[in-house]
Parts: C-alpha cells; sequence; structure tokens
C-alpha cells in the first residue's frame, strides 16, 4: 500500500494523509490561540509553514500526523498521529483539535487508532506525549489514553517546558 493510500478507520473515524486542500484549516488552526501550546498563535506565513512541516514529515519519514475526519464527510476535525523530527528524543503520538472538535471523543478515538498503528505496522514500543504545562486538556487525554508522567525523560525542546508522558509498554516489548 502506497503512502497515498494509508488510512485507519474507527468505527466514526477516517484517519488519511493530509492532502493540500487540508491547507486553509490547518492555517487558520495554527494561526489561532487554540494553537498556543504547538508553537502556534502565529502569523499567517509561519501557520502556514506549520502544515508544510506536517506535509514533509509524511514524506520524509514515511509517517506523520493524520487528517482527522469522519466517515462519510472530508472535513478535518484535526490533526492525530506519528511525530518524530529530527533531534526530537523520542518518537510521540501527538494531537491538535480544530475549533469545534472537542468534546465529542475524537480526539480519544484518533489517538488510540494512531497508538495501535505505531505498534503495529511502524513497531513503535516507545510511546510518549509531549504537553505544555498549561495544556490541561491533552493531559487529561494522555492520561485517559492510559500515559503517565515521566518527570525523568527529556523533553524536545530545552527552552520550553514541556511534560512528557508516557504510554504503558505492549507486553511482548523488550525492556
Amino acid at each position: 500500500m502506497s503512502l497515498a493510500e494509508t488510512t485507519l478507520t474507527t468505527a466514526r473515524l477516517v484517519l488519511r494523509r493530509p492532502h493540500p486542500r487540508d491547507a486553509a484549516a490547518t492555517t487558520a488552526f495554527y494561526m489561532s490561540e487554540r494553537a498556543q501550546y504547538v508553537g502556534g498563535h502565529v502569523p499567517r506565513a509561519a501557520a502556514a509553514r506549520q502544515f508544510y512541516a506536517v506535509l514533509g514529515h509524511w514524506e520524509v519519514h514515511g509517517c506523520g500526523l493524520w487528517a482527522v475526519t469522519e466517515q462519510g464527510n472530508d472535513a478535518i476535525h484535526g490533526l492525530v498521529g506519528p511525530y518524530c523530527p529530527d533531534g526530537w528524543p523520542e518518537p510521540e503520538i501527538g494531537w491538535l483539535m480544530f475549533d469545534g472538535a472537542e468534546g465529542k471523543g475524537l480526539a480519544f478515538e484518533a489517538a488510540s487508532a494512531a497508538i495501535d498503528d505505531a505498534r503495529t505496522r511502524l513497531g513503535w514500543s516507545e510511546i510518549v506525549h509531549y504537553i505544555a504545562p498549561a495544556n490541561t486538556r491533552s493531559i487529561t487525554l494522555a492520561q485517559r489514553l492510559g500515559a503517565t508522567l515521566d518527570a525523568d525523560a527529556t523533553p524536545p525542546n530545552p527552552d520550553k517546558p514541556a511534560l512528557v508522558f508516557r504510554q504503558p509498554r505492549p507486553p511482548e516489548a523488550p525492556a
């Protein structure tokens, strides 16, 4: 299966590779205050570069943040999935949910599918979530996904505080 054809499906969602048609919604998110914890709340040009980085991650790494859509509707609700740019201490499953997508369980459903896919298709035994200390909604989601705070882990950027939440290792993974 080619990367362009790679999708994940859940009971309600289709997680697909992002497309250029997702640029407007993603750029609007990165320009908004909602993106303050993920390198956003920036001017349009910087927000567009964030979107280009999402597309490029797929090209360079063969995986990346999935566009979260509902079955039967291709409108993007957010981005969820594997993220491991150069310099990142550990592979992450991250999430960004756009305005209007919270409170519906979409992030939990999408992140659960992304974690399962990272373990099976990508072979990741270690998975973390890097979260800004003030981002209480993401902390709650990480905990709901079964992750626990790892105070000894290295955050990705020494200049920006981040909590590292670690997913439990699968039982069959070597220690």
